[in-house]
């Protein structure tokens, strides 16, 4: 079983990484700073470029079970892995618990970034409500804020 952290967050999943930019861009442009951003999306020149545009460095790269390489940056990727590296175990549909998802958003997320979606997630709860709109104004799909903590 995968344990509830404290950990919060807004999530998205972009059409591409053209679309994803644009939303990054409007999240900087509404003043959100590159270290509360985190992306995940199958490895591609695309995407690696985005993420050293984003963060100024190169993401890691990752297997995630049932998606495959994926280029990540971000606090959501140590969130997601614990302690027993499990994205390349279970996935993200199977741990997106810990950052406040049911498992069926989890899914969700999994299966649009699998079909080369690119998963933009934002650590703001002060202001996830602004970061929300912004995402779906952008063209974030399923975009969400993570609350659930599996209590009744």
């Amino acid at each position: 079983m995968v344990d509830a952290d404290t950990e919060r967050f807004t999530v998205a999943v972009f059409q591409d990484v053209q679309w994803a930019a644009k939303g990054l861009s409007a999240l900087k442009d509404a003043g959100f700073s590159a270290d509360m951003f985190s992306i995940m999306a199958k490895d591609s020149p695309d995407a690696s470029a985005l993420v050293e545009k984003t963060f100024a460095a190169k993401g890691d790269r990752l297997e995630i079970a049932n998606i495959g390489a994926v280029v990540a940056h971000g606090s959501i990727v140590g969130a997601l892995q614990g302690s027993a590296r499990d994205l390349g175990k279970i996935g993200i549909a199977g741990t997106m618990r810990r950052v406040g998802f049911q498992p069926h958003d989890g899914r969700i997320f999994e299966t649009l970034t699998g079909r080369g979606g690119v998963l933009v997630a934002i650590r703001t709860e002060p202001r996830a409500a602004d970061a929300l709109a912004i995402l779906f104004s952008y063209g974030g799909g399923n975009a969400a804020i993570g609350a659930w903590t599996g209590r009744v």
